[in-house]
């Protein structure tokens, strides 16, 4: 689990690295910088919900301060 969640951040920082090259590199003339930041939102959101699911599922645990050992 924590390999694909350790994935799934580098391919996000991968497509925030690709629009910043984009946005220097076209200047503004094409619509490449706004499609890579789109699907890093994407990204982002699946793996906010993938997150919440595996924990739903009982694949990963909550960790916390005063939580019981159980």
């Amino acid at each position: 689990m924590r390999i694909f969640i350790g994935l799934a951040f580098l391919v996000i920082i991968g497509s925030l690295a690709s629009a910043f090259f984009y946005l220097m590199r076209d200047k503004g003339t094409t619509n490449r910088t706004v499609n890579a930041l789109t699907l890093r939102i994407a990204l982002s959101i699946v793996l906010f919900l993938f997150v919440l699911f595996a924990h739903y599922m009982g694949w990963i645990d909550s960790t916390g301060i005063d939580q019981p050992v159980r």
